[in-house]
Order: structure tokens, then sequence, then C-alpha cells
């Protein structure tokens, strides 16, 4: 528990640094998704993050805000294999490569036909265009925000 209060208190100071948005309750979301779909994988993306975000974090070896961001696109992944995407400011998607940054608007795109979009990383200021990406591929709503 004193590694996992560490890891916290690194994550908090990077998104006090960084004025990035938080993204646990977002992956909270996921992981209970996935809990009510499987015991067993949930169990797997607990130890997952357990492994690759608590313990290197609570170290000092990774950086806590990407290692988190890494987490997101893998659990979005095991929730629904797709791919993951970028969109700049345009609106344009483009496909993710390296680790996501709290700065962009990350997208993962499911497969399966008829699946909404995971948000990976919601950046703190959206430009236009990514606000009516969001409303359409996350929301499923036609009409953009302020229509």
């Amino acid at each position: 528990m004193e590694e996992q209060a560490e890891a916290n208190r690194r994550l908090e100071e990077a998104l006090t640094r960084t004025g990035a948005r938080d993204p646990r309750p977002d992956y909270r979301d996921l992981l209970r998704t996935l809990k009510g779909r499987s015991e067993e994988e949930y169990a797997q993306a607990v130890a997952l993050w357990e492994q690759e975000v608590i313990g290197p974090t609570a170290r000092g070896e990774a950086e806590p805000l990407a290692r988190w961001l890494e987490f997101g696109t893998t659990l979005a992944d095991r929730l629904h294999p797709g791919r993951t995407v970028t969109v700049d400011r345009s609106g344009r998607a483009h496909p993710q490569e390296g680790s996501p940054s709290w700065e962009e608007l990350v997208l993962h795109l499911p497969e399966e036909h008829g699946t909404k979009a995971i948000p990976v990383v919601v950046p703190p200021d959206l430009s236009s265009a990514q606000e009516a990406t969001i409303a359409l591929l996350v929301e499923g709503r036609v009409k953009p925000p302020g229509s």
C-alpha cells in the first residue's frame, strides 16, 4: 500500500506540474467494465497496473503520467481490440506512435462495428474540431457541442 501511495503522490505532482487531466476516473470506469465482462481479464489488468504503473512509478523508474497513459491505451485495447489514433486540432486522425501525450486527444477505435470510441487521453484544451470528434465518436451525438 505504501508503494501505491507513493505512485499516486508522484502522479499528483505530474498533474499539477503539467495541468493535464487526471486519467484515473476514466480508467476506473474501463476497469469496471472489464470486471463485469470477465473476472480473469480484470485480474490480469490489475496485475499489469501493479507491475507496469504502480511499481515503476513509485520507485521513480518511470514518468508517472506517461506510464498511466500507456496503461490506458493497453486497457482500452484489452476491452475492445482496435487501433489507437491521435486527433490533431483540425480533427484529423493519425495513427498513435510512441507514448501518448497528455497534450493530445488520443482515442481508441474498436474494431467491432457499432462500438463507440474510447477516450484514452483528453487534453485540457480541446479545439472545436476535437470537441466535435468526441461528440460523434465517443458520445454518439451527431450535432456538435453548443449547436
